[in-house]
């Protein structure tokens, strides 16, 4: 079967023929990959930053946002059948007993820092025809999100960085309604993020770089949320074109000035998600004093947020859905442009647009 992989130690990216998987055991689940999605990730393991081959091969198959189609089962599966669409999860636990968070079925909170990751991390990916997995990693998905389920895994950032926020604001001595946000970006895990927090009942603004008009602004504008170019508009000024601070941010940029600029528009008690990595060659110049001072000066809260649980997998499907009917056709924008394999490279490196697809569809029923 093809498989898009990349070698080691010379980093080239090739559709490789590979065997096709069969089941190993009873649990395990056999998969027809439908669309697989490209990411930051993705670029930073082609540069060297991320990304390492399963022991003992040379190679690892890349992808890790995944749609597909279930062609057999276990004979120990339920829940499952020939034809059911699919999205697999992406960590899996470390080994270690000393993990509380492995062993409790958190793997997004790894303590050891020894888990593997499909197509990132010890694993081999879904960017191939077909893969197999256990039961226990695959989410089945209603048929009608076939055109939009491959962002599942994005959106799942935004469902755990709100279960987060959750937690957090439940320390304060009164209930907290929801109020306003800000978006830092418009990539697909921002417009998706937005969506989320609209659904959870904030009032939403995206602060992004591009001047308008562009692809990103209108997809923003198209569902009800504002966007301001941080090229027009400086943090000081968006405070006051906002009406005040917000009381949460949800960072989906990786710059990290930026971030830390937009403390100055948190409110007291507010909280900074932090979703984004960093580009490596970014210089950062931090005035320690005055941040420390927002934080504990104004009870505020910043973390950052990886990977994704179970429950996370289960609400992002369910809010696809909801979005869907909220916002007819605006999930769907949000997929530029679909590609064969054979561009993986293309489009990683690619520019413009929002959310880039690689398609093994002409190979599906």
């Amino acid at each position: 079967m093809k498989a898009v992989a990349i070698t080691f130690p010379s980093r080239e990216v090739r559709v490789l023929d590979v065997s096709e998987p069969r089941l190993h055991s009873p649990t395990e689940v056999k998969v027809r990959t439908l669309e697989v999605g490209v990411c930051g990730t993705d670029q930073d393991i082609l540069k060297g930053h991320h990304g390492a081959a399963p022991k003992g091969e040379d190679h690892l198959i890349l992808g890790h946002e995944c749609v597909g189609e279930v062609v057999e089962v276990g004979v120990h599966v339920q829940g499952l059948k020939v034809g059911d669409l699919v999205v697999p999860r992406v960590r899996r636990p470390c080994p270690h007993t000393r993990c509380p968070a492995c062993r409790h079925g958190h793997p997004d909170f790894c303590v050891t820092g020894d888990y593997t990751e499909r197509g990132i991390q010890g694993a081999h990916g879904f960017c191939a025809e077909f893969f197999v997995e256990d039961a226990a990693y695959l989410h089945r998905a209603d048929d009608a999100l076939r055109g939009v389920a491959v962002l599942t895994e994005p959106l799942t950032i935004a469902e755990k960085g709100l279960r987060e926020v959750a937690h957090i604001q439940s320390r304060l001595p009164w209930k907290v309604q929801p109020g306003k946000a800000l978006v830092l970006g418009a990539g697909p895990v921002a417009q998706l993020g937005a969506m989320a927090l609209m659904r959870a009942g904030y009032e939403v603004t995206a602060y992004s770089r591009s001047p308008k008009p562009n692809e990103k602004a209108a997809a923003a504008e198209s569902i009800g949320v504002p966007y301001v170019s941080s090229k027009e508009v400086t943090v000081e000024a968006l405070k006051k074109q906002l009406g005040g601070g917000v009381d949460v941010i949800y960072e989906a940029t990786g710059a990290s000035k930026v971030a830390f600029d937009s403390l100055n528009v948190l409110e007291e008690n507010g909280v900074l998600i932090f979703t984004g990595v960093p580009g490596r060659e970014e210089p950062l110049e931090l005035q320690g004093a005055e941040v420390l001072g927002q934080l504990v000066l104004g009870n505020r809260v910043m973390f950052g947020t990886v990977n994704a649980s179970d429950g996370d997998f289960s609400a992002a499907l369910e809010d696809l859905a909801r979005f869907r009917a909220r916002w007819p056709g605006k999930v769907e924008q949000l997929i530029t442009q679909r590609h064969p394999p054979s561009e993986f490279v293309k489009v990683v490196e690619a520019k413009g647009g929002i959310k880039h697809v690689i398609t093994f569809q002409e190979h599906a029923r």
